[in-house]
């Protein structure tokens, strides 16, 4: 498909959709680092050049599009904040923090590599914009967790975050096991080490949350 120039914002929103969904692809397919900008712009149908006109690398359409996705969770996630009652059971926590997440594939997929590759190569300048937005959106989530939990609040509220998205990046991460690694598993010498995302991420959230609370 090729392109012509967007005229109305209505199209220049179209268009960018169309880059994120064929970045998302092939960031999910290849890694990072096997994608280049103009694979990008063939995979949506555009010449590099009017790539050009929407973005000016693939460091800035992987922010863009890791942006959008944890926009739409974070307001998913706080949503479900309000709706509980405060001092809920950390575990009744952690399996609405799972069920958020796993509402949000896309955002699961690239959550490793935003940490593994894409803090490494950005700009300065990129990776700004890009702190001050999440920052934002975590601000306003630590709001909503400091009223279900009082006793976690300010600096502690945002460590909460920090460490659940971290335990989610890493305990996603083990479910893409190679073929190799899958039968190792299969073994019974294996069977206890083999991951399990759901189990794995909630007990970690539940860990946090007692440190947490118990550090007060």
């Amino acid at each position: 498909m090729g392109w012509q120039r967007a005229r109305t914002d209505e199209n220049k929103s179209s268009r960018k959709e169309a880059i994120y969904h064929a970045a998302f692809t092939l960031f999910k397919n290849n890694g990072y680092y096997k994608v280049s900008f103009n694979a990008i712009a063939v995979e949506a149908g555009f010449t590099k050049s009017n790539m050009y006109r929407y973005f000016s690398s693939k460091d800035e359409i992987f922010l863009n599009v890791f942006a959008n996705l944890f926009e739409l969770w974070a307001a998913d996630f706080s949503q479900q904040l309000r709706a509980l009652e405060q001092d809920v059971s950390a575990k009744y926590f952690a399996d609405v923090w799972l069920n958020s997440m796993l509402s949000q594939p896309k955002l699961l997929d690239l959550m490793p590599i935003l940490f593994t590759s894409l803090e490494r190569n950005s700009s300065f300048e990129q990776l700004l914009a890009f702190k001050r937005l999440s920052k934002n959106l975590l601000y306003r989530l630590t709001l909503d967790i400091t009223k279900v939990y009082p006793d976690i609040e300010g600096e502690k509220a945002f460590k909460l975050l920090n460490l659940c998205y971290a335990a989610t990046t890493n305990s996603w991460t083990a479910t893409t096991q190679s073929d190799a690694l899958k039968k190792l598993y299969k073994l019974d010498e294996f069977q206890a080490l083999k991951p399990d995302f759901e189990k794995d991420l909630t007990t970690s959230i539940e860990i946090i949350i007692r440190g947490l609370k118990a550090s007060i």
